[in-house]
C-alpha cells in the first residue's frame, strides 16, 4: 500500500509544552495554594500555567521560528501532568477550560501554526465518571466491562482500594493490581485505571474524543503509551476516525524503540524519534554524557564518529521514506531529564545536536526552554517552570536555535530532500552528510573534536570539480579539488553547512 503521511509536519518545527509549566496569565482565573512559579517543582504541586500564557507568548514562539506546538494533556485531570485524565471532552478549568484552548487554537491558526494534543486512551483517571461509577456501585455498576476487574473481589462486596496508603502501594510489585486493588492499573499505579478497549462501548467512547477535537479545530494526536493497547485493529480504526474528520491531522505514537508495526501506513503518521535523541547524546555528548541515567529504559553510551554514523543510518532504514519525513525528531522531552543537564551542562553539545536535529529528515521538536538553557534531571525536575526573566536566559545559545531553525525553513532541501553520508572520522570525530533534492544539495560538516578540523569531505558527486561552496553557517567558504571538499578550518566544537 502507498504510504501517505501529512504533508505539513515534513516542513514543521515543533515546540513541545508542558501546560502547568510555560507560561501564566494573568487573565486566568486561578485557584489558591499555587506553587510560586520559580520554586523547584514538586510531583504532586500546581504552578498554574495555562492555555492564555501560550497564547500571550505566541510571538515568542513565531520568532523562534515554531510552526507547530505539541502539548502535554490539557484536558480536566486531577495531576499536574494531567494524565489522570477525568474528563475528555473538557479541557481543565486551570488552564482556562476549553474557551481559551478555542482562543489558542484561533490565535495559533492565525500565524499558521498547528496544535497537536496529547491522547491518553490506554487509561484513565480515578476521577473519570465510568470508574468513580463503580467506586461507588462495585459489582451493580452498569460501566464493569470499561476497566479489567477482580471478579472474585467484587462479589464479595468489599470496595475497591483505589486509594491504598504509601506503605501498601510500596509493598506492591509489578502486576498485582488486581489482586491488590481489584483494578488492573498502569504500571500498578492506583490512579490510573487501565481501559478494556476490547469492549464496543469504549471504542466508541475514545473514538468520538479523538473525532470530537480534530472537528473542534486540533490538527493531531500524540499518542500516549500506544502499545499498551496492543491491538492493531484499535489503531487502524482510530486512523480511520482521525482522518476522516480531518485527512492531514497527524498521528504520532509514543514508541521508544522500533516501531515498524504501527508505521505501515494503516495506524500512525510517526513516532516520537528517541532513537535520534540517544544517537546524538552519544556522539555529541561523548566522554561528558551521563551514562547513569537509562531513559525510556534504555542505557546511554558515547558514540564514536563511526558508530554515530551506523545508528543514524539504521534509523534512516527503518522506515518507508515517507514515514520518516513525519517522524517527529527530539533531543528531550518531559519523560527523561534534560538534553543539557544529561551531557553535563556542555552548550556546545547541544549547540551542534540542534544543527544536526534541524537538518536530519522528519519534523524536529524543541522542549520548552531548551533553547534557553534550561536543565532539569528527571522528572518532575525535567518539567521546571519557564523563566520569563529574560535576564537569565542564554541568549547565545537562544540565537543558535533561531538561525538553526531560519536555516532549516529557507532550504528545501533539508526538509525533504535524500540523505547522503559522506564522512565519519572517528580520529577527528567528524561527521558529515549531505541533503539533496528540491534543486539544492547543501553538505553539513560537524566536527565534535577539541581541535580545529582542516575540511577535507568527499563530495560524492554533489558538486562539479572547482566548485565554490559558500558556508551558510558562517564565515569562508570551501571548494571542491578532486573530488573533495576543501579550504576550510573548522574550530573545535563547531559546524559548517556548505552549499553553492
Amino acid at each position: 500500500m502507498d504510504i501517505i503521511t501529512p504533508e505539513w509536519v515534513k516542513d514543521a518545527v515543533f515546540y513541545q509544552i508542558f501546560p502547568d509549566r510555560f507560561a501564566r496569565s494573568e487573565q486566568a482565573p486561578k485557584p489558591s495554594n499555587l506553587e510560586t512559579w520559580d520554586s523547584p517543582p514538586t510531583v504532586y504541586g500546581f504552578k498554574g500555567g495555562d492555555l492564555m500564557g501560550v497564547t500571550e507568548r505566541l510571538d515568542y514562539l513565531q520568532a523562534l521560528g515554531i510552526t507547530a506546538i505539541y502539548f502535554n494533556p490539557v484536558f480536566q485531570s486531577a495531576a499536574n501532568h494531567r494524565y489522570h485524565t477525568s474528563d475528555y471532552y473538557k479541557v481543565d478549568p486551570i488552564l482556562g477550560g476549553n474557551e481559551a484552548f478555542r482562543e489558542l487554537l484561533d490565535a495559533a491558526h492565525a500565524r499558521d501554526i498547528r496544535i497537536v494534543l496529547d491522547g491518553v486512551f490506554n487509561h484513565a483517571g480515578r476521577g473519570f465518571y465510568q470508574f468513580n461509577h463503580t467506586l461507588e456501585n462495585g459489582a451493580a455498576s452498569p460501566y464493569l466491562d470499561w476497566f479489567h476487574f477482580n471478579e472474585e473481589w467484587l462479589q464479595t462486596g468489599a470496595p475497591l482500594n483505589a486509594y491504598p496508603g504509601p506503605k501498601e502501594e510500596d509493598f506492591m510489585r509489578r502486576g498485582e493490581s488486581l489482586k491488590r486493588l481489584g483494578y488492573e492499573a498502569w504500571w500498578d499505579l492506583p490512579a490510573l485505571p487501565k481501559l478494556n478497549t476490547d469492549t464496543p462501548a469504549v471504542r466508541h467512547f475514545i473514538f468520538d474524543v479523538a473525532r470530537h477535537w480534530i472537528a473542534f479545530g486540533a490538527d493531531g494526536w500524540r499518542l500516549d503509551v500506544p502499545h499498551e493497547i496492543d491491538d492493531d485493529g484499535f489503531w487502524q480504526a482510530f486512523r480511520r476516525v482521525v482522518k476522516a474528520a480531518n485527512p492531514e491531522a497527524y498521528i504520532v505514537g509514543e514508541l521508544w524503540g522500533d516501531a515498524r508495526r504501527w508505521l505501515r501506513g494503516d495506524q500512525f503518521d510517526g513516532v516520537m524519534n528517541y532513537g535520534v535523541s540517544r544517537a546524538c547524546l552519544g556522539f555529541f555528548g561523548g566522554g561528558r554524557l551521563d551514562t547513569t541515567q537509562r531513559p525510556g529504559g534504555y542505557e546511554l553510551e558515547p558514540l564514536s564518529a563511526a558508530q554515530f554514523a551506523d545508528a543514524v543510518d539504521r534509523l534512516l532504514g527503518l522506515y518507508d521514506w515517507q514515514v520518516t519525513l513525519a517522524q517527529l525528531n527530539l533531543l528531550d522531552s518531559h519523560d527523561m531529564p534534560r538534553f543539557l543537564t544529561l551531557v553535563n551542562g556542555d552548550k556546545d553539545a547541544l549547540k551542534l545536536a540542534t544543527l544536526f536535529q534541524m537538518a536530519f529528515p522528519g519534523a524536529p521538536c524543541v522542549y520548552y526552554g531548551d533553547e534557553i538553557g534550561m536543565e532539569g534531571q528527571h522528572d518532575p525536575d525535567c518539567r521546571r517552570a519557564f523563566p520569563w526573566d529574560e535576564a537569565r536566559w542564554d541568549r547565545d545559545l537562544l540565537a543558535w536555535f533561531r538561525r538553526a531553525i531560519a536555516l532549516r525553513k529557507a532550504h528545501p532541501a533539508l526538509r525533504r530532500g535524500r540523505y547522503l553520508r559522506l564522512l565519519a572520522d572517528d580520529a577527528a570525530s567528524v561527521y558529515a552528510f549531505a541533503r539533496q533534492g528540491e534543486g539544492e544539495a547543501l553538505a553539513v560538516v560537524l566536527n565534535n573534536g577539541a581541535t580545529g578540523y582542516d575540511l577535507k569531505v568527499p563530495a560524492q558527486n554533489l558538486y562539479a570539480d572547482g566548485a565554490i561552496l559558500y558556508n551558510l553557517w558562517g564565515d569562508g567558504q570551501a571548494q571542491v579539488v578532486g573530488g573533495t571538499m576543501t579550504g576550510i578550518t573548522l574550530p573545535p566544537r563547531s559546524g559548517v553547512v556548505l552549499g553553492v
